[in-house]
């Protein structure tokens, strides 16, 4: 015991070599011993061999191990890897390949992905959990998806260099807006982030008539409110305690980011912060979307539309020579007659899924951007059964924000 409490004690202070690391209980160790000391998982095994019933709690636990001692060696010590992250970079090229074989398989491994991810989905978001596996699948299928497009379409001969570097220059576009829509969506300043300094000063609460304005209501704030703390229909001097008998301050307090929200913001349960005009928590890019970040989530979304048919369109043409762009997605005459046809055919196959999936939800972003409505109030709307459905129930008015 004592020996575990001094290298305990030694903690990260003390160089590591590449191969070890501190673990979650701040004693070093060594990836060598990575499949030692693993009481859960012994006994997980155990119950499941002898048809007993797992204890509460026992699949969490052996989840977090396995994640804490998934590393791989470096100079400063063994670098943690999520473990989300491994799935698509496996298991989508082995399905691909595998689908290429016989169109029986391809059928059967394209219905089930889309099966698969939504259930994955539901999980992860019904325990309020962030996970990197979306968007590990959705930059690893772009990758691979461009790599078979060079390597099985391109040296065929049908497709220019020009028609290349056009297909390029979108999936670069794209990766630009993904990259500006991973940045701030428009955090507000929390009382409970590690920087403190937003919420040193006033803990006086808004005049009402300035919450009227925070509300989104209408009228000045009058002589008594200073101009400076009213920008946009929104007030800088949020108040960070809530006022006894405020219905307003009551009503947009946030108890967990200690702050009155402004009109339309939100707080997000899996990022765990308030950001302003929230839409939503889009998974695929592991981040907000919000008042900061809103047109660049709709480009990401435009750009990748058109690269992809694009690239479906040219793939099509070289493959399935002499068909119609539209027909050959559904009959194309001896595309399973050698592999490398094939396995371009099943990536259109799948590019054209995920492309479909992206498309709806373009369009629905741009009918909620044409009646001025976010996600986030559309289901809120809906929840409480203040909104209409229109378009077919494609977009729900709110009524408030015309």
């Amino acid at each position: 015991m004592a020996g575990g409490a001094g290298r305990a004690g030694r903690g990260p202070e003390e160089s590591l070599c590449c191969c070890e690391y501190v673990a979650r209980g701040g004693e070093r160790a060594h990836l060598a011993a990575a499949l030692c000391d693993c009481q859960d998982l012994d006994e997980g095994c155990d119950r499941l061999l002898t048809c007993r019933s797992l204890p509460p709690g026992m699949l969490e636990r052996i989840a977090d191990t396995v994640s804490d001692r998934f590393r791989i060696p470096w100079f400063t010590g063994a670098v943690k890897v999520n473990v989300s992250l491994i799935p698509p970079l496996v298991l989508l090229p082995v399905f691909l390949h595998v689908a290429a074989l016989h169109f029986l398989l391809a059928f059967v491994i394209l219905t089930s992905l889309p099966i698969v991810v939504l259930w994955y989905y539901y999980l992860t978001h019904r325990r309020k959990e962030q996970t990197l596996f979306f968007l590990s699948l959705s930059l690893f299928s772009l990758g691979y998806m461009y790599y078979v497009f060079l390597r099985e379409v391109v040296p065929r001969g049908h497709v220019h260099h020009a028609q290349v570097a056009l297909l390029t220059c979108g999936l670069v576009l794209m990766l630009v807006a993904l990259s500006r829509a991973k940045r701030d969506p428009g955090y507000l300043p929390s009382c409970t982030s590690s920087d403190k300094s937003p919420c040193q000063g006033s803990t006086e609460l808004p005049s009402r008539k300035v919450l009227g304005i925070a509300n989104g209501l209408q009228g000045a704030a009058g002589p008594g409110v200073p101009s400076s703390r009213v920008v946009n229909g929104d007030t800088k001097g949020y108040s960070r305690t809530p006022a006894e008998g405020s219905a307003e301050a009551k009503e947009d307090w946030c108890p967990k980011c200690q702050v009155v929200q402004p009109a339309r913001a939100g707080h997000c349960r899996l990022c765990g912060r308030c950001v302003r005009r929230l839409d939503h928590h889009c998974v695929w890019i592991n981040n907000c979307v919000g008042e900061q970040n809103h047109q660049a989530f709709i480009l990401v979304l435009s750009f990748f539309l058109l690269t992809a048919v694009y690239g479906i369109v040219l793939t099509l043409n070289t493959i399935c020579r002499g068909q119609a762009t539209f027909l050959a997605l559904f009959y194309c005459p001896g595309v399973y007659s050698d592999y490398s046809s094939a396995l371009s055919f099943t990536c259109v196959w799948y590019c054209t899924i995920v492309t479909s999936g992206m498309g709806y939800i373009l369009l629905i972003q741009l009918l909620n951007v044409s009646y001025n409505v976010t996600e986030r109030e559309a289901r809120m709307a809906l929840r409480d059964n203040t909104g209409r459905r229109l378009l077919g129930g494609l977009v729900v008015d709110t009524g408030p924000y015309s």
